[in-house]
C-alpha cells in the first residue's frame, strides 16, 4: 500500500475509534446515571444527567484518542508511512 492509502484508512480507523469510544462511554455513563444517581435527583433535574452524560463521553473519547495516539507515534515513525496531511513541516535554513 501507498502513503495516501495508508493515510486515509489511518483516518477512517481513528474517526471509527472515536466514535466506538464515545457511544461506549456514552452507554455506560448513562447506567451508572440511572442506577445511582437518577434515584437521588428530583425529576426536573433528570434530564441534565443525558446532556452532562454526552458531554462526559465526548471528553472521554477525547483523552483515550490522544492516549491511543501517543502511543502509537511512539510505536510508528509516521513520515514513513503516512502522507503530511496538512502539509510539511518547514525546514530551518
Amino acid at each position: 500500500m501507498n502513503k495516501k492509502t495508508n493515510t486515509l484508512l489511518f483516518i477512517l480507523g481513528a474517526t471509527l475509534f472515536n466514535m466506538i469510544v464515545t457511544v461506549v462511554s456514552f452507554f455506560l455513563l448513562i447506567v451508572l446515571f440511572v442506577k445511582y444517581i437518577m434515584p437521588l435527583l428530583p425529576e426536573e433535574g433528570r434530564l441534565w444527567g443525558v446532556a452532562i452524560s454526552f458531554i462526559a463521553a465526548v471528553i472521554i473519547s477525547f483523552f483515550a484518542y490522544r492516549f491511543a495516539l501517543k502511543i502509537l507515534l511512539k510505536k510508528i515513525q509516521m513520515e514513513k508511512y503516512f502522507v503530511p496531511i496538512f502539509g510539511r513541516k518547514k525546514e530551518d535554513n
